[in-house]
């Protein structure tokens, strides 16, 4: 019987052959990151391999790595086996990686997302015989409007706060999220600040991607310059001693989980704002489509309520492995930040 071309142990996702791991959660030889959230780039690794952007990203969070950057659909190949990696739109530099063997295809998505935030680079399917795929939202119950919307939404809060000389502070991690949340808002209504773990990851990614300008919430920051502008943080920042000098303020969060009322009441946050950087239920099913795929494992998330549905309703070949991914995807940054991404 022919041994798996790729194959999860107490280390990761491990392909043999090659002697190369993706997205280890302990710390080995080499291994192929999909991208900078702490959950998926973990420290410790001798060598790194990741997409381009994705270098100061985590150089960025891990220190001094021994890293390779490649580009989008470059084939490197490791003891006969071919790599690339593919845009998996879940955060900016986010990837798939596909993986082939003698005529055999396994794809490993990471964390992904099929609507195109016109930030992160767009999702792309990649055909495959063997899909390994999250379901952080794989319930039929998660259906994301569309961003241009949310986005409506939260400008149109924004402008409301303002009118009442409120300022609004919006929560969004601080790899991923709060860029997002940065390239959508409208800064006609005012001005952009940010928490202090927002402004340094954006300031990483500045010489790669395009963004507004903000100011940084320093110790030296009044009330009366907050007031009626937008703040972006990361939720830790939440009843922390830091937000209270954005009195009166309101609070929002933007999270796949603001589908639920109560997940709204437990962030005790004024408003919730429906925006994930996953995918939903019928992202989910139409990329598991798409692949051609015969064989599907499902990785975390609602693993076994989805495996089960591809199995009675699609047909497919589909189980489920335990790794220590976080079923809403940690993103751990400093010592300060502690956070989950959604």
């Amino acid at each position: 019987m022919t041994a798996p071309l790729l194959v999860f142990n107490a280390n990761g996702i491990y392909c043999q052959r090659a002697d190369v791991y993706i997205d280890a959660w302990r710390p080995v030889k080499k291994c192929i990151v999909t991208h900078g959230h702490a959950d998926h780039s973990r420290w410790g690794h001798q060598q790194y391999i990741t997409h381009a952007n994705n270098v100061p990203i985590i150089k960025h969070r891990l220190g001094a790595i021994s890293v390779t950057g490649k580009q989008w659909n470059e084939t490197f190949v490791i003891n006969g086996v071919k790599f690339s990696l593919h845009p998996a739109g879940h955060i900016v530099a986010s990837s798939q990686v596909r993986v082939e063997y003698k005529g055999e295809i396994w794809v490993f998505t990471g964390d992904f997302k099929t609507e195109d935030d016109g930030l992160a680079e767009a999702f792309e399917p990649v055909k495959c015989h063997t899909f390994i795929t999250e379901c952080t939202f794989g319930l039929p119950a998660f259906s994301w409007e569309p961003q241009a919307q949310v986005f409506d939404d939260i400008n149109s809060w924004w402008a409301e706060n303002k009118a009442e000389g409120k300022t609004s502070v919006l929560f969004g991690y601080s790899l991923g999220k709060a860029q997002r949340l940065l390239k959508h808002l409208d800064t006609s209504i005012g001005a952009i600040y940010t928490h202090g773990a927002v402004e340094n990851m954006t300031n990483v990614l500045r010489s790669l991607y395009t963004f507004p300008k903000t100011i940084k919430v320093g110790s030296d920051t009044t009330k009366e310059e907050l007031r009626g502008n937008m703040v972006i943080a990361p939720p830790s920042a939440h009843g922390s001693t830091w937000i209270r000098k954005m009195v009166p303020y309101e609070t929002a969060s933007a999270s796949g989980w603001m589908t639920f009322r109560g997940a709204r009441r437990r962030r005790a946050v004024d408003r919730g704002f429906v925006l994930s950087d996953h995918a939903d239920w019928e992202g989910l099913l139409e990329t598991i489509k798409a692949t051609g795929c015969e064989k599907v494992i499902a990785t975390h998330g609602y693993t076994d309520i989805f495996a089960r549905y591809l199995r009675e309703e699609m047909g497919l070949d589909a189980r489920t492995e335990k790794t220590q991914y976080e079923e809403e995807g940690a993103e751990v940054g400093t010592k300060q930040e502690t956070e989950v991404d959604s």
